[in-house]
This record gives C-alpha cells, structure tokens and sequence, in this order.
C-alpha cells in the first residue's frame, strides 16, 4: 500500500501547491500568468494518468486475488495472471518457474518469449542456477537488469546470462513464508519498451499474493482430479451405452427421413422448386449430396429441362438436346444407374455417353448417380446427384436410397399436373366473377379516391415539411424538435435514459462517384431500410443530409442496450449491397452521446455524438465509440494531420525511394519496387502503415493510389534507377484492396495503363495480404484480369495476417513475399524458418515465387540461401535508394 500512498501525496502536493488559500479559480487566473497556466496543465495531465494507474494496478490485484475462486486449473491460472500483469506494464514476455528442490528441477509453469522456446517444461536445475532465474532462486533476492547496466550488474553477483539477451529484464521470487519455491519473470526485446522501479515494485508487491492463488488453485485441481478418477469408471460405461444409443439414432434417422420424403410428396402443393429444395434436404441428411438436379424430357421428346439445379461448381444450367449424356443413359435403360470413374471408361467403349463428358467426369473423379421418374407408366425425368470429391464415391446402398425417392418425385409430378388442371378451372371462374363486380368497384373507388386525395395532399404537406424527400425519415428539423423534447425530459425527470447514435457511411463517395448518383439514392434508401430493422419501434431515425444518419434512444435500461443496438446496426450496413447489378460494400462508424442534465440545446448533444462518431473512424471504422470529453480535442489534432496531408497530397510533397529485389544466388536484379514516404512537419518520417492508415481514414486512399501509380510509370519511362537501362526492367508498386473491389476498376486500370504507352508485363501490383483478406472472396475475378493483361500480381506481407493458406492455390500470383518479421526472428526461430520452408516447397507446386524481405545481415542472408530461397530484398542487399520525380 505504500507505492498507492505515494501517489496520492504527489496528487495533493500538486493541488495544494496549484489552489493554496482556497482561492477561486478566477483568483488563480488573475494572480498566475498564462505561461505558469500552461506550466500547470501538463502537471495535472500527468497526475491524473498516475492517478487512473494507479487504479487500475488495485483492481488487477483484486483480480488476482479473485482468480483463486474463478480458475479451477493452473493451466488457466497463468495466463489470467499474465493477462492482468500486462493491463499495467508491458508483459508481452514473461513466464514463471517453481523450484522443486527434492528432485533438484525448475518448472517452467508458464512461458511466453517472442524469441526463445522452452521444448521441456522442466529443466535440472544445475543448467540454470548459474543464470538470471537461477540467482533469484539460489539467492532469494529480486533482479532489475537494464541494457545500460546489465553487464557490470552481472559482474557483480558473478551471474551468466542464458538464451537471447533482453534489453530489460525484471525478475522477483515467489516464496512461500521464508521459503523461495519459484521465480517470476518479465523481460524486453524492444528498445523501445523499457523498464523502470515502479514496474519492479508492482511485480514485487503482486508476487506476494500470487503464491497464495497457486496454492489455492492446486489444492481444488487435486481434488476435481480425485473425482475425474473416480468418475472414470462410469464414462467407460456411459460410453459403451452411448455406443449403441447412437447406432439406434442412425437407424431411427433413416427412417424419419424416408417418412419426411413420403410426407413431401403428398403435401406438394404446387410450389415444385420447394419441394425439390426441401427433398434435396432430406436427401443430404441420408448421404452426401451436395449437388443434385432433377431433369425432365420436354413436350417434343427433344430437350432435357432442369427444373432444379443445385450444384458446387456450375450454378445455372441451361436446357440441352438430348445426346450421350449421363441423364440420357438412365433414360435409355429405364433403371437406376451408380456410375464411378471405373464405370465411365466401360460405358464410353460401348459408345453409351460421348467422349466429352467421359472425359469431364474422368478429370474430375466424379461419383454420379441417377435414377428414373416414372409418371403414368411413362419415364418422364430424371433425378441424379453426384460429388466432386476424390475420397466421396457412392454405394449401392446409396443407390436403393435414390430409387426410393424417385418413386415419390414421380408421385408428387402426377399430383402438380392434376392440381394445375383444377387451378386453371378454379381461375376461369374467378376471373367471370370479377368482371362482373368490377363495376361497382369502380365506382366506389372513384368517389373514394376523391376524398383520400384531399385527404393525401393535406398530410403530404405536413409530411414534407418535416420528412427527408429521398428516404422518407424524418428531417433535421422534426430530429431537433424530438430530442429538444427529450432534454425536457431529462432535466424533468433525470432517471429517464435518452442516447443519440449518430451514423455516418464508409465510401459513400467512391459509390457516387463510379456507380452513379441514382445508384447512391438507392443506396441511401436500402441503408435507411436496414437501420430502421435494427432499433425498436419508439426510437427515432432521421436524416441529417448526404450519408449521416441519426437516431434518439429512449426508455432503455442501461447503456448495454445502446450498445447492442449500435453492433446491429453495424453489422447489418457491412452485409453486401447489390447497386444496378453490381455487389457493392460500406461500413458504418457510430458516435453515441448520452443526455445528460448539463446539456442546454440538441445541437449540443448532436456535436458530441458527432465527434465520437469521426474518434470510430480514426480506429478503424465499422465500430462505435462513446463520446468523452477527450475526444474533442483529439478530433482537432486528428484534423490537423489530415490537413497536412491532404496538402502534401495536393503538392505531391512525397519522398519516392526504390527498394530492388535480387536474385540472391546469382546477384541479379529481378525488379525495384516504388516506395512512397511523407516526412510529417511535426512528427517526422511517418512509417507505412501509418502512412497508408492515414490515407484510409481521409478516404485518400484511391488518390495515393495514383500518386503511386504516376511514380512507377515515371521510372518506368525514363532512367531514374541504377537499373532503368536494363532490358526488362520492371517496377512494382504497392496499390490498395481499391481495383480488386470489381471487375470494372481492373479494367479501367488496364486502359489508363495502355494510354500512358506503359507495356502492362513491366508492372507488377503488390497486394497486402491483411487487405486482401477482407475482400478475398470478390477480389479472384479483378486479379485474373489483372493478370492476363501481362501484369505480374504479387501477395505482400504474407504471415502477418490471418488470410488462409487456400489463397496460394486459389489465386494466381506470380511472387508471395514473406513478411519481414518473419526474417527477422529467422536466426533464432526454427518454427519460422520451417514455415519459409514450407511456403518454398508449395512454391514449386503452385507456380510462384517466394520473395524473402526485410534481410538486414549476412546471417539472415545465409540462413535463407541454404534452405533454397532464391529471391531476397532487404538493406543488406540493398539499401532503397531515393527517385528524383520530373517535375
């Protein structure tokens, strides 16, 4: 409780020394400068931070505290813990050991290090005593180790230091009384992370519970295991009991299932393309089915027709000529046929299907099968499902299942044909009934229509005077008007709950601009659709202008609801949006301010929600954010670097650098890749994902994009590089997620290229694997087009996201460059070195190239040239090099 004590006397020496002699704040601002003014601000910001951590370190102890009536395993135990270290220190490194000194071993209960790895968890202690942990263990004593001092510190307690060299090191026994029984142990790579005495002192305060919580928790593990044991037994007998529960379910599915398709058929109603859908169902639940269609012979005997077609690989089908199908071939022998490869070479010889469709099936190991539907003695259609899959073959268990269903499909057809002829009747006499009562309707609706008229063009004024004229919510006026009413309200009655949402669109402008204005309208009344699914029936959305929406919350528990509501909301706007045929995607970013009795006008709270709703933008997008008095001003200095880039934009104020990739055993060029790089007047050089963070959120990232594009057509056009005058000489530049969103923006992209005289196979694209994992799915087409035009396509960054490794095989790139990090950890982590192992071997398969980036020495150099990788970039291989642009 001292270091806690500390700090509170730090805060009252400072509020006395800033408001002595209980003078009001007016007095202060007359007798203090506005520089001693501003000399005190930075003083309160910073004893107002050590004052939140200061809470904060107390509930993670409680916490701790907790984690011994909360956690039933130590497996879980040790991660909790460091989960709750890492809320007040930096901890990404950490582990802790107990000292077993009977059998004289350390274990390593729990370890997390970015570089070493512990393959056993217990170790003799006579390999350790000699290091780090070994000293707290041997001595008793706590260890503060620093970079600057580590190797005199070491020298003094005569202590070597094992595995890789931390920048700081912090370690801290665990005793039990008097007794040292472990270690506990947080350590820094970076220099950037860097230890202090105040970490030091919260380790050792927080140790002397943690040992209590692992007793604790041992003690109940012990026990649950006592009862596991005991309860063993009767598993072993559940589970031969289970056994032949579920062989009974098998049995008792089978035949539900053949009791549902017979219901099917007597209860199909007219709706065939439900029945067929519902009876593929059932199907599938019996066997594998994933594609199956019914095909039907036409009223010439001349085509085959396809009422229903469901399958993985061709989603339409259209009708055909009758030939030397499949389909035909049970049409032909009347009987149910399962046909596998094998079968297909048979039937082939006897010129019993044609050559193509043999070959078809033969490439794509298909298992097929089909049986007949008899209507009225006569075989009118066929029913067949077949898989694509190597290790799915059918059986002719599988095959008696389809002839049983093909019996009733041949029912339901004659029922649909009698039930057709009746409706057409039943229609007929409807029809003669409505033309004679058409009459009077006429004329009740005329003089109706009349008086609703009037009625219409009075409401329609009121309505437009206070509703948005394109999605019919209400305007900025009837909003105001309601949450001015809803201030009221608060200040009448302060345990009423009100909340505004403020919603604002992601790429509105971009839809606008490619697609179209109409298609932006419909756009904004699909958005307003789908908002107005997501809140209850009394709250309020309206239209504020352009793509912001806004929304009053009343009568809600607690913010929880506001919040559910919000996450709907977001959700429901990220689905995809179909635009003139096109699959089109936004986002939204939610501000939410909560009435409070302090506000005076609604345009106050609208402000608020305003601002918390650009501090969701700044984070990312697609998220909600609860406004803060902070965030006023964070949203002013987010403002003001936006300024200055869009100014460095305008004036193309950027510096171009050229970073080659070599053939790393010959030594020869392979291409330069275009860099880009903003030297911020006052934070400096900005890195690149700050760089293209900042593009993103100022919706700049299509003009960046060009910028990049121009300078690689300049190298491309003339000699700016060392390596410009090759033959060959190709550049690559990294462009956004932006021409993979359709089809359409690749091929305007292609021509922009081919106007500007750039031949397309001396570009290459780089795309980053975390943007392309966002939009994986809609991006294949745009990339084959991209990469029949010549230009080569490269996936950049791979490892430092979460994208599956289907990508390699599904997506034709020439050249996939691991992530630097990986490469950099390389020397010292054999798992990456065999995930660069990995990717080289699918390489040679898959008809790519692997790109190793970010080699920074010879040992890097070397380690990758003997295990096969060819292709390098990095400043050990050469440094980038910066391109004077034309003017």
């Amino acid at each position: 409780m001292v270091y806690f004590g500390a700090i509170k006397i730090t805060k009252n020496r400072l509020f006395v020394h800033a408001f002595s002699n209980h003078t009001s704040i007016n007095n202060i601002s007359d007798n203090l400068s506005i520089d001693e003014l501003r000399e005190l601000i930075p003083q309160l910001q910073q004893l107002t931070e050590k004052y939140k951590h200061s809470e904060a370190i107390q509930k993670s102890l409680f916490d701790i505290s907790e984690l011994a009536s909360s956690v039933g395993e130590l497996s879980r135990l040790y991660p909790a813990i460091h989960e709750i270290i890492g809320r007040f220190m930096n901890a990404q490194n950490f582990y802790v050991a107990f000292y077993d000194q009977i059998d004289e071993l350390i274990d390593f209960v729990y370890f997390v290090d970015q570089f070493d790895e512990v393959t056993l968890r217990q170790i003799p202690a006579s390999e350790l005593m000699e290091g780090f942990t070994g000293y707290i263990l041997r001595t008793g004593n706590h260890l503060f180790l620093t970079e600057e001092t580590r190797e005199a510190q070491l020298k003094q307690i005569n202590v070597k230091q094992i595995g890789s060299g931390p920048v700081d090191w912090i370690g801290v026994p665990l005793k039990r009384g008097n007794q040292v029984i472990g270690a506990m142990v947080v350590q820094s790579y970076d220099k950037s992370i860097r230890y202090n005495q105040e970490d030091l002192d919260i380790l050792l305060f927080v140790s002397q519970h943690i040992v209590n919580t692992v007793d604790r928790v041992k003690s109940r593990e012990m026990n649950e295991q006592t009862i596991r044991e005991r309860t063993k037994q009767l598993q072993s007998i559940n589970e031969e009991l289970q056994e032949e529960i579920n062989e009974r379910q098998k049995v008792e599915t089978l035949q539900n299932a053949l009791f549902e398709i017979s219901e099917l058929s007597a209860s199909v109603d007219g709706n065939m393309a439900d029945f067929y859908a519902s009876l593929h169902e059932v199907i599938a639940r019996l066997i594998s089915a994933p594609n199956c269609y019914i095909a039907t012979i036409s009223s010439d005997k001349k085509r085959l027709e396809f009422p229903y077609y469901s399958d993985e690989v061709n989603t339409l089908i259209a009708s055909r000529e009758i030939g030397l199908g499949l389909t035909e071939f049970v049409l032909r022998t009347g009987s149910a046929e399962l046909i596998n490869p094998s079968r297909v070479k048979e039937l082939t010889a006897k010129n019993e299907i044609d050559a193509v469709t043999a070959q078809n099936m033969l490439e794509q190991n298909n298992s097929w099968l089909g049986s007949p539907l008899v209507v009225d003695g006569e075989i009118s259609g066929v029913i067949a499902i077949q898989s694509y899959s190597q290790d799915e073959h059918y059986s002719l268990r599988d095959l008696e299942l389809l002839r049983f269903v093909s019996h009733h499909i041949a029912v339901a057809l004659e029922r649909k044909r009698s039930s057709d002829a009746i409706q057409r009747y039943n229609q007929q006499l409807t029809e003669m009934v409505k033309e004679r009562t058409e009459e009077l309707n006429k004329t009740n609706q005329y003089l109706q229509k009349q008086i609703e008229e009037r009625k219409a063009i009075q409401q329609k004024l009121v309505h437009d005077a206070h509703h948005d004229a394109l999605t019919d919510l209400p305007n900025r006026t009837m909003f105001n008007a309601r949450l001015s009413q809803a201030l009221a309200n608060k200040k009448r009655y302060p345990q009423n709950n009100f909340a505004v949402v403020f919603i604002d669109l992601d790429r509105f402008k971009q839809i606008n601009d490619t697609i179209g204005h109409h298609a932006g309208d419909s756009f904004l009344i699909e958005v307003a659709s789908r908002i107005n699914h997501c809140i209850r029936g009394h709250d309020l959305l309206a239209r504020l202008g352009g793509d912001e929406f806004v929304i009053l919350l009343d009568n809600f528990e607690s913010p929880d609801d506001v919040e559910i509501i919000s996450n709907r909301i977001i959700n429901s706007i990220a689905a995809p949006f179909v635009l003139d045929g096109r699959e089109i995607f936004s986002g939204a970013s939610i501000g939410i301010a909560y009435l409070e009795s302090g506000y005076q006008t609604a345009s106050e709270i609208v402000r608020d929600a305003d601002a918390a709703m650009y501090q969701a933008k700044s984070q990312g997008r697609g998220q909600y954010v609860v406004f803060d008095l902070t965030m006023r001003k964070k949203l002013l200095e987010e403002l003001e670097i936006e300024t200055e880039f869009r100014k460095a934009l305008k004036n193309e104020a950027f510096d171009v650098y050229s970073h080659p990739v070599f053939d790393m055993s010959s030594d020869n060029h392979i291409y330069d890749e275009c860099r880009v790089r903003w030297v911020n007047p006052k934070l400096g050089v900005m890195d690149r994902d700050s760089f293209w963070q900042i593009a993103e959120h100022s919706g700049l990232v299509v003009e960046m994009d060009n910028f990049m594009l121009k300078a690689a057509f300049a190298m491309l056009s003339q000699t700016l590089t060392s390596y410009a005058g090759k033959s060959h000489y190709k550049v690559a530049v990294n462009l956004s997620i932006h021409y993979l969103t359709h089809t359409e923006a690749a091929v305007q992209l292609i021509q922009d290229i081919r106007e500007k005289q750039i031949d397309p196979k001396r570009l290459i694209f780089e795309f980053d694997e975390n943007d392309l994992n966002r939009r994986a799915q809609f991006s294949l087409p745009a990339i084959k087009h991209l990469k029949r035009s010549g230009i080569k396509i490269v996936l950049d960054n791979f490892g430092s996201g979460l994208a599956s490794l289907s990508y390699l095989y599904s997506y034709p790139f020439d050249f996939v460059k691991v992530d630097h990090r990986f490469v950099k950890t390389v020397p010292r982590s054999e798992r990456n070195l065999k995930l660069i192992q990995s990717v080289l071997a699918m390489s040679e398969q898959l008809k790519f190239k692997l790109i190793v980036s970010g080699i920074t020495d010879k040992e890097q150099a070397d380690l990758l040239n003997s295990v096969g990788c060819q292709l390098g970039q990095g400043p050990y291989l050469e440094p980038p090099s910066q391109v004077i642009l034309p003017d």
